[in-house]
């Protein structure tokens, strides 16, 4: 049992649809909408099935399969305002926000909602977004000492009166941020969450985020991402809470589960995802050590953006939850899901799947810990 392990229940997270074309890249139908009116449907229903938060996906312009796209803050807010318990996380890139302006908006989010904003800092990897809005294009290690001085800045505004800060790409001058988003002892500011498969990005993470979300991996992929981001972390003083996504198909047979995995990558819309693989592998491959995100995915890997399918929560509603116990076991805090068809799936995980990793829980606290399986593919 991994020494990260929290003894708290294993929380979920979903992946807000508020771009189109859904969470695979794939002509196969998902019923799935971008549409405001569909996202607080599922919103209220998430939180009555066992989430605790939802991530908004952030895009300022159409990409690889996602041709509309609206915008993360504001709707972030809507759907804090549609729900009473959901922590709503918004995505946002460094270099296209202020740290101090987008420290302010969150902090009126967070009043409006009673404590359940946060956000996630995206470093960036789409270069034709920047190109595009005449921002600069930075090298992939300056892009994280951009998004951990953008970090530091938010955490500064929101705890320190007239603040001060001095950086290489932000400053502050005596900037007094009233009324400060809403503190308690375990949550002093809105949670900061961050991104990345690199080098740089775990380093980062031990030093100033909340929370660090991995793409998807086996176990020893989440083994090796857990320690190192936790060393790091200790290094510091300080603990990082550890997010997984994963592409969750859980279907009353491993039969079922399993051919509707194969239809998903039969039917991939091939260009999409070449186009994807192509823009993404300057993200993964610039690091000097290869270790960037989507620097091993391969074509199937990408038909789910985010490496969903590895984590290969795939198969009946126990089979599933055992494997969700397997990463709680090796130190995962929160799996970030994204579904086929999100209303009727999201109804059905917390219908089927949660009771039984609930009940798998309660068995590890009764007992201590179970052993930790042996990894396997």
């Amino acid at each position: 049992m991994s020494a990260n392990v929290s003894p708290e229940p294993l929380r979920f997270a979903y992946w807000v649809p508020n771009v189109s074309g859904g969470l695979v890249t794939s002509t196969i139908e998902q019923r799935t909408d971008w549409s405001y009116d569909y996202n607080r449907k599922l919103a209220v229903l998430a939180e009555n099935n066992g989430f605790e938060y939802a991530l908004s996906q952030v895009r300022y312009m159409a990409s690889y399969g996602a041709a509309y796209q609206q915008e993360s803050t504001s709707f972030s807010l809507a759907l804090l305002l549609a729900t009473q318990r959901l922590k709503v996380i918004a995505a946002v890139h460094p270099g296209l926000w202020h740290p101090a302006v987008l420290a302010k908006l969150l902090s009126t989010a967070d009043h409006l909602s009673g404590g359940r904003a946060a956000v996630n800092v995206v470093s960036g990897w789409f270069k034709g977004e920047f190109t595009a809005l005449g921002e600069p294009w930075l090298e992939h290690d300056e892009r994280y000492r951009r998004a951990e001085e953008f970090i530091r800045v938010l955490r500064a505004s929101w705890t320190e009166d007239s603040a001060h800060f001095q950086g290489d790409f932000y400053r502050l001058h005596g900037y007094d941020l009233q009324p400060k988003p809403l503190s308690g002892p375990d949550r002093p500011h809105p949670e900061i969450f961050q991104g990345g498969n690199s080098t740089a990005a775990r380093a980062m993470a031990g030093r100033v985020s909340d929370w660090y979300f991995s793409n998807g991996k086996d176990f020893d992929g989440v083994t090796e991402q857990i320690e190192e981001v936790g060393a790091a972390a200790r290094a510091h003083g300080r603990r990082v809470r550890f997010g997984l996504n994963g592409f969750l198909i859980a279907r009353d047979t491993e039969a079922e589960a399993r051919e509707t995995l194969r239809e998903i990558v039969a039917k991939a819309d091939v260009e999409a995802v070449h186009g994807f693989r192509d823009a993404v592998r300057q993200a993964g491959r610039s690091t000097q050590d290869g270790r960037g995100m989507w620097a091993d995915s391969s074509f199937e890997d990408l038909v789910q953006y985010n490496d969903g399918f590895r984590t290969r929560l795939i198969g009946t509603p126990e089979q599933i939850a055992h494997r969700a116990i397997e990463y709680k076991k090796r130190g995962v805090d929160l799996l970030l899901l994204g579904f086929l068809h999100y209303h009727e799936e999201v109804e059905y995980f917390g219908r089927h799947v949660l009771p039984i990793i609930r009940e798998l829980e309660g068995e590890l606290d009764a007992k201590g810990a179970f052993p930790v399986e042996p990894a396997r593919a």
